[in-house]
């Protein structure tokens, strides 16, 4: 069966705006929540969904829940192409700007600050287990690892900002922990960060260990 090219998928006009919510939301969101904010069907949204999916434009996951069966939750594919081959400019802007910001202890403090108002910014209110699914939408493709004192550490799978990190990893680095406290402060205030371990972007790998969560937010 051959595939659906994104553009040709992305020419319906529902398809169209499903894909800017996503990208405006920069976070998961379920069927329901993305029916209801275009006022359609959940189920006539779903099947718009999994056309965008089989041209690999939105990745679907299954959240784990307290209670209740996983409902279906859609992002932004990390390697969605619309129009054939990913935008370049934003990505070289990033670049410049990391080369051009120098690594201080003072602002290094700076940038991590920065960064946990960012976190505390993307963290979508209401959902208070959602940290993992962050993480996937950011493109990190988190894979979580539960340790026998109850820490949890999720190993990032993907670095999508390998190439700004090449050009200063350790400026990049620090707003992305600082991005990841904020996240707790809004998701899981109880939760300790114990480590955060960057990695080589090329073959990521980098380790964030959280410890104090409380059993029913352990992987």
């Amino acid at each position: 069966m051959d595939l659906p090219f994104p553009d040709e998928v992305l020419a319906q006009p529902t398809r169209a705006r499903l894909f800017e919510i996503l990208s405006e939301l920069k976070r998961p969101a379920g069927t329901v929540e993305l029916a209801e904010r275009l006022e359609l069907h959940p189920n006539g949204v779903r099947l718009h969904l999994e056309r965008m999916r089989e041209a690999g434009l939105v990745e679907r996951s299954r959240p784990r829940r307290a209670v209740g069966r996983p409902r279906d939750a859609w992002a932004i594919s990390s390697d969605a192409r619309p129009g054939g081959e990913a935008p370049s400019a934003y990505a070289d802007l990033v670049r410049w700007l990391a080369r051009a910001i120098p690594a201080g202890p003072r602002r290094l403090r700076e940038i991590e600050a920065t960064g946990r108002t960012i976190g505390r910014e993307l963290a979508p209110a209401g959902e208070p287990e959602a940290f993992e699914t962050v993480l996937s939408a950011l493109g990190f493709q988190p894979t979580a690892r539960a340790g026998e004192a109850g820490e949890v550490t999720f190993c990032l799978g993907n670095c999508p900002y390998r190439d700004a990190v090449r050009e200063n990893q350790e400026v990049v680095c620090t707003l992305h922990r600082g991005l990841t406290r904020g996240l707790l402060d809004e998701l899981e205030p109880q939760a300790k960060l114990i480590a955060f371990v960057p990695g080589d972007p090329d073959e990521a790998g980098c380790l964030i260990e959280l410890g104090g969560r409380p059993p029913r937010a352990r992987a």
